[in-house]
């Protein structure tokens, strides 16, 4: 989500701008702009909409300047606009930021800027950054921008210019990834190293806590606390379509591993120190949210299994009658909607033609609408009456995964809301709950790092043409996305089985060696699994538990085991459709298919 780049050297910078940010088009993005250091000072050119909007307006008065910086911008903060594009500058305009991430206690620092007698102009928390420096600012933009990195709070990549400075980039990294090139009197910055392949293939990767200073001499790099940093040299060898990828051979691949970022992100700034969670977008009074009757999810694909897990979720923390409905059908049962029911759709593009069908209908009944979307300025989110923003970042390959886990993520932190608003839930039993969200990052990087584990796994469903999920629960739930990652990408024929119909017909169809996936993260269903598990080993079915870590008697009755961290069991789903994802992953490759664009699949719905 959203791209940066920046050049120091004796060429033009303008044109090198534009050209990085074209090798960035496929992060996605809604707005695009540069700014470069001309004549004593800063040109900022900036428009919504795709860059060929920019080079129009560039068109003939190219800015001239030999330093400057760009960005493309996936609207969080603000919706798409010419205001809100990047970069962003300062009170006087001395000095600009182009930014990727979230800076979580924007606010304060925005009100305590104002304070001080700083004015705004967008909406956006990266202009904080561009203010916050020039309060710092005291003839060393290197001094001052780690003095207000010491300030910053949430996960942020930012590249600043300053008119004082003329020759000088200095950028940072904190979660957001930046990549510095390196030529031969002249140096680039990016955030993603396709933006870099048609200058150099030299570059230094930037970790986290770390502030780069690029002249046209070199690239010195610093702790945030101003030490060097001795920096190791990688010589890239990927062709540019390899490194759009970041190395991954598929998108698919990459968006799986970029989602502990995306989890990160999203819960960004929604939970307060003491665990209560403020989702701001949302504008649900006290009154309004106590006098909901019934709750209605509407969604499609993946998007309604995450909805699956919201009802859940939602029952069990808000303590109200919840549906949970496929968007295509809503309609046409007649549903029983009014000013009481509030009808929450789940949609990653937001333009998805049946829920907004499904929500145009809600509305007309009168109810209240929350959108979880990924896309800001998208149908779904212009009009729901509220929106909870997913911070997935573009999804490309077919196939969601990333966009799967943070609508989940977005349902807990909805029910969490709604629970605590109701006096559902107790301050202690909310703070749980999101202790337990704040660790499921880490955690997913943890499963994650089993990944070899689970591509051998799949090596046994490469000649299968049925496989079987099983859960109860929210490992049905969980299940259910499964099957449909095996199904759409691999081609092999899948099922998800509430485990306790197993005897109600579907033990028929398991015979010697099917595979069956069987899911136990559920502590009050775990010895009732157990007997449906022991129910397929009787049938000689080929069995791959997933459970959390302690689950070790589940061993004794099936083939093979993957562990998952220890969590709150609420939350478990997050953790445990990730082995599921890598297992599809793995069995589409080693079957030959095209993981990214699987036959007859769009990766947005937009007719019924």
């Amino acid at each position: 989500m959203c791209g940066i780049v920046g050049y120091v050297g004796p060429q033009q910078a303008a044109p090198i701008l534009l050209d990085g940010l074209k090798m960035l088009e496929y992060r996605g993005y809604d707005s695009a702009g540069v700014v470069v250091l001309d004549n004593g000072g800063l040109s900022v050119t900036k428009k919504e909409g795709k860059l060929e909007v920019l080079e129009d307006r560039l068109a003939g008065a190219m800015p001239r300047g030999q330093v400057g910086i760009g960005h493309t911008r996936w609207a969080t903060h603000g919706r798409p606009s010419d205001l809100n594009a990047h970069p962003h500058t300062d009170c006087h305009e001395d000095i600009a930021v182009v930014h990727n991430g979230i800076i979580e206690n924007f606010q304060p620092l925005r009100e305590w800027l104002q304070d001080q007698g700083h004015e705004f102009r967008s909406e956006t928390d990266t202009e904080v950054l561009s203010h916050l420096i020039e309060q710092f600012y005291q003839g060393d933009l290197l001094a001052a921008v780690q003095e207000a990195v010491h300030r910053l709070e949430g996960s942020y990549a930012f590249a600043v210019v300053a008119r004082q400075e003329p020759r000088r980039v200095v950028a940072v990294r904190k979660d957001s990834p930046l990549v510095v090139g390196l030529g031969k009197g002249e140096n680039f910055l990016a955030s993603d190293i396709p933006a870099l392949l048609s200058h150099t293939r030299e570059t230094m990767i930037m970790e986290d806590g770390e502030i780069a200073v690029l002249t046209d001499d070199g690239v010195q790099v610093y702790s945030t606390g101003g030490q060097p940093v001795e920096k190791q040299v990688f010589h890239v060898e990927w062709d540019l379509a390899s490194a759009e990828k970041a190395g991954y051979p598929h998108f698919m691949l990459k968006e799986i591993h970029e989602q502990p970022r995306a989890l990160r992100d999203t819960l960004a700034r929604r939970v307060r120190g003491d665990g209560a969670v403020f989702l701001g977008e949302v504008k649900l009074t006290p009154e309004q949210i106590k006098a909901i009757n019934k709750v209605a999810i509407v969604a499609c694909g993946t998007a309604f299994h995450a909805g699956l897990v919201g009802k859940q979720v939602l029952e069990r923390l808000v303590r109200l009658p919840v549906e949970a409905d496929i968007a295509s059908e809503f309609r046409y049962r007649d549903p029983l909607l009014d000013e009481t029911t509030l009808v929450v759709v789940i949609s990653q593009s937001g333009e998805t033609a049946d829920t907004l069908a499904a929500l145009r209908l809600a509305k007309n009944r009168g109810a209240r609408v929350v959108a979880v979307t990924n896309v800001v300025g998208s149908s779904v989110s212009r009009e729901a009456d509220d929106v909870v923003y997913t911070l997935a970042g573009p999804e490309i390959a077919v196939a969601s995964t990333k966009a799967y886990v943070t609508q989940v993520e977005a349902m807990y932190l909805l029910a969490a809301m709604l629970g605590q608003a109701r006096g559902a839930i107790s301050p202690a039993e909310a703070a749980e709950i999101t202790a337990a969200l704040k660790r499921l990052p880490d955690q997913v990087q943890e499963v994650l790092s089993h990944a070899p584990v689970v591509e051998r796994w799949a090596e046994s469903l490469v000649d299968k043409e049925d496989t079987f999920f099983i859960g109860r629960g929210l490992d049905w739930a969980v299940a259910q996305e499964g099957s449909l990652k095996l199904k759409e990408i691999s081609y092999i024929h899948a099922e998800a089985y509430a485990a306790g119909e197993l005897k109600h017909g579907t033990l028929a169809l398991i015979t010697e060696g099917v595979p069956v996936i069987a899911l136990a993260t559920q502590p009050d269903l775990y010895d009732k699994m157990l007997s449906n598990i022991k129910e397929v080993k009787a049938r000689d079915a080929y069995v791959t538990a997933v459970t959390l870590t302690g689950n070790t008697e589940i061993a004794k009755a099936v083939d093979e085991v993957i562990y998952l961290p220890a969590t709150n069991p609420l939350v478990a789903p997050v953790l445990a459709v990730v082995p599921l994802q890598l297992l599809a992953y793995y069995a589409a490759v080693k079957r030959g298919c095209d993981v990214d664009k699987p036959r007859n699949l769009a990766k947005s719905v937009t007719v019924e």
